[in-house]
């Protein structure tokens, strides 16, 4: 073979190598493959955990993983390039069957914290050895519910050594509507932060001690900071099965709702500590629907209206509005904010009491300045980046989206919890996950109908076809060179 043969030979090997997808094993869903939004590709990374929830990176690397009834789980990633990640191995790194849902790590990298339905644990952590180095520490107690029992943690970024909880029904509300939750002395649905930097030996009383953030707040799962202001921003619940003036209006009402409940920086609010309406009160998506009422999307109506509980109950100047609503059941688990500020990326759990299912999708809302680009009133600020395909098959035959976490390279993973997986979202175009948003590179996308994901999630329609172009064109020119050598 004379020079010229060599180096046409192995530039065909490398171009056609490049070609070749360098990503093994590929994982299949059992369900409908994902539809994904224009620019993005989604990737199944993980299957065969047990009902994964909440997810953090730890300061080395490995994503920890709450696994509902197991413990917290460290999966170590195989990591190719931006696209291209796997799990090499996994080790359970903290067994406790009581955890369900949330995780927070601090203390530069050294300590883990982890939430059962009554109690906020921490323990001392070796992220090299992926072990606990101490037995578990009670930092609040008092939380017990009989119904909902997720307890939310997040650490806060502007006040260091404060950590905010909240559960579903956000302290235990013991039912679908729970009139205990209307006396803030109850402690029910109530979000509140604690210093846990002054946490000696006893553990404080969710009941009596904490800094108020916000009641009436019927099942703020989701939680996150927003980076550059503070603001502290939930995602709520709201109730099933409502009926007003003898009217089911259950299928489109209540709204879930973005709520906004001020800082931890020192910053005033009024929204700080202020009743946000559970069990009298809740918000407008579909007002038509609604009997006797004449407000709105995103404004507040009594359930149930009689003398002594009316919409005027429920006003601006009693009631605390959300800042968003969205679509009634589609069931908002986590929000998470991109470094910028620029987006919050919501998980929608999705309906179980919905005659046609909704939700089951992961979605990005744009921000600015620390607030929604979209109005109070909007009906379309979430939009959806990864749905599944056919809703009729949920909610057993699809994804269920719950806890949302950053990698250092701005990818999103994104856990389901009905299925066991994981999965990691990408962009197109090479750029990080993490920079949409009106200040950041790229924008927030639309969907098109016809972008979705191949089986492995390696790429969308439209990408992959361009990648064959690509690949043909490649072709083309090392035949041209061929030519030109031979």
């Amino acid at each position: 073979m004379n020079l010229h043969t060599l180096l046409a030979t192995t530039l065909l090997h490398s171009l056609t190598s490049a070609q070749q997808p360098s990503c093994s094993p590929t994982l299949t869903a059992s369900y409908a493959t994902p539809s994904v939004a224009s620019g993005y590709t989604a990737h199944l990374i993980a299957q065969n955990l047990t009902s994964p929830r909440g997810m953090k990176f730890d300061s080395q690397g490995a994503l920890l993983v709450v696994e509902e009834g197991r413990g917290i789980s460290a999966l170590n990633l195989v990591d190719g390039g931006n696209d291209c990640v796997s799990v090499g191995s996994r080790k359970l790194v903290i067994e406790e069957s009581g955890l369900n849902h949330g995780i927070e790590v601090g203390e530069g990298g050294r300590v883990v914290y982890g939430s059962s339905g009554d109690v906020l644990w921490s323990w001392e952590y070796d992220p090299s050895a992926q072990a606990n180095t101490s037995a578990p520490k009670a930092l609040v107690t008092g939380m017990a519910g009989s119904d909902h029992t997720s307890r939310t943690i997040k650490l806060s970024k502007w006040a260091p050594g404060m950590i905010v909880i909240k559960s579903a029904l956000s302290r235990g509300s013991f039912e679908n509507v729970d009139p205990a939750a209307a006396s803030m002395s109850s402690g029910h649905s109530q979000v509140k932060a604690f210093n846990i930097s002054n946490v000696t030996s006893e553990a404080y009383d969710f009941n009596t001690d904490g800094v108020m953030l916000g009641w009436g707040l019927r099942n703020d799962v989701g939680i996150d900071e927003e980076p550059t202001t503070g603001r502290i921003y939930t995602v709520e619940n709201s109730a099933d099965e409502i009926e007003r003036s003898g009217q089911d209006i259950h299928q489109n009402n209540p709204a879930e709702e973005l709520n906004f409940l001020g800082y931890l920086n020192g910053t005033e609010s009024s929204n700080q500590g202020r009743n946000f309406g559970y069990p009298e009160c809740f918000t407008a998506w579909q007002p038509a629907g609604i009997p006797d009422f004449n407000g709105q999307v995103g404004e507040q109506f009594a359930v149930p209206l009689n003398s002594s509980n009316n919409d005027t109950t429920c006003d601006l100047a009693n009631r605390q509005a959300p800042r968003l609503a969205f679509q009634a059941h589609t069931a908002p688990l986590d929000i998470l904010f991109n470094p910028s500020g620029t987006a919050a990326w919501i998980s929608f759990h999705g309906s179980w009491n919905r005659d046609s299912p909704i939700g089951y999708e992961l979605s990005v809302v744009e921000f600015e300045s620390g607030e929604p680009v979209a109005a109070n009133t909007s009906r379309d600020a979430a939009v959806p980046i990864m749905s599944n395909q056919d809703l009729s098959a949920c909610p057993d035959g699809c994804f269920r989206p719950v806890g949302l976490a950053w990698d250092s390279n701005g990818r999103l993973f994104m856990s389901s919890d009905s299925t066991g997986e994981i999965y990691m979202i990408v962009r197109t175009d090479g750029n990080a996950t993490s920079s949409v948003g009106s200040n950041a590179t790229g924008t927030i996308p639309g969907v098109t109908a016809n972008s979705t994901r191949t089986g492995s999630g390696a790429a969308t329609s439209s990408s992959a076809a361009a990648a064959g172009m690509v690949g043909a064109s490649a072709l083309a020119g090392v035949f041209a060179i061929f030519a030109f050598l031979l």
